[in-house]
């Protein structure tokens, strides 16, 4: 599986250095991040938002080394939401959020963490959106889900990513389902050991089933993050049998892929949610994006072999 294999290069900094300086990649990187600043990203999400999409916006960046990368990474989703404000599109533009840009792994991490992502949290909800908590490798999640439930007691609007590849995440979706809970379901996307996480591509598939039937037969808001056209038409049928209207459940999927399902989707009557990442800070992002999919390394290597 070529998978594990870049999720490793995605950690190395020979291979970091080799593929930013190959001079076709920021052609290639552009497809799945469209931008570099707020002032490049604001005409993408009016493009979007113009075209009945709705958006999750994520500042790419997780190797925080010091405390003052944990704040300028604050203080960019800060900017980022002054920046939306006067849009007024509510939560048609919501943040995601890796705990990782926010300080986690450093030394008092966990409360460093808190204490940086809490004002953001309260930003978006001054201007009528929402944050969602990105869920990372296995060994932050406790400290994510603290953080989670200790926000929503204040914004109890917050949301959550869980992912259908670890064992324990069919139970953390039962306790999530609940009234006022908002959880993204992925299949997971980091280099995770057989003891804590499915292996193999067909155990992740049946587990996400039976963890999105959990969260659309309980009482919170499910958002379904997958390209799989199988995982979509099953989980509108689930959403046809637990009884969900339309805007009671919602789609996510990446920018720069399969931009044509996003549109279709959303002309159903759908809510079609398009992650939008922006930075210069991209690598650990793109490279994650190659590691889930054979397609978007196929078409990697041919823009690169096509334009080199």
């Amino acid at each position: 599986m070529l998978g594990p294999v870049i999720l490793a290069a995605s950690r190395s900094d020979r291979m970091r250095r080799l593929i930013s300086a190959a001079p076709v990649t920021k052609q290639v990187v552009d497809r799945f991040i469209p931008g570099e600043t707020v002032d490049e990203i604001l005409p993408i999400i009016q493009e979007l938002t113009g075209n009945g999409l709705e958006l999750t916006m994520d500042v790419v960046g997780e190797d925080i080394t010091t405390p003052e990368q944990a704040a300028a990474a604050r203080d960019a989703y800060l900017e980022l939401i002054g920046r939306l404000k006067p849009l007024e599109l509510g939560t048609r533009a919501e943040m995601s959020v890796k705990l990782s840009m926010f300080g986690q792994a450093l030394p008092g991490g966990h409360e460093l963490a808190l204490a940086n992502v809490r004002p953001v949290v309260e930003a978006a909800a001054e201007i009528g959106t929402t944050v969602t908590l990105d869920a990372e490798d296995h060994t932050t999640l406790d400290s994510m889900f603290a953080i989670h439930e200790e926000l929503r007691r204040d914004v109890p609007q917050t949301g959550c990513v869980i992912q259908a590849y670890l064992f324990r995440t069919e139970e953390d979706a039962r306790r999530l389902a609940a009234a006022g809970s908002r959880v993204r379901l992925v299949k997971g996307a980091y280099k995770e050991p057989a003891e804590v996480a499915y292996q193999q591509k067909h155990e992740i598939d049946k587990a996400y089933v039976r963890i999105l039937r959990t969260l659309m037969e309980g009482e919170g808001y499910p958002m379904i993050g997958s390209h799989d056209p199988r995982l979509i038409s099953i989980a509108q049928e689930l959403a046809r049998t637990a009884g969900r209207k339309l805007d009671e459940y919602e789609f996510q999927m990446l920018y720069g892929i399969r931009g044509d399902e996003h549109l279709r989707l959303a002309a159903e009557g759908h809510r079609m949610r398009v992650y939008t990442a922006y930075g210069t800070d991209w690598y650990g992002y793109f490279m994650r994006r190659l590691a889930e999919k054979p397609a978007n390394l196929r078409f990697f290597l041919r823009s690169m072999i096509s334009r080199g």
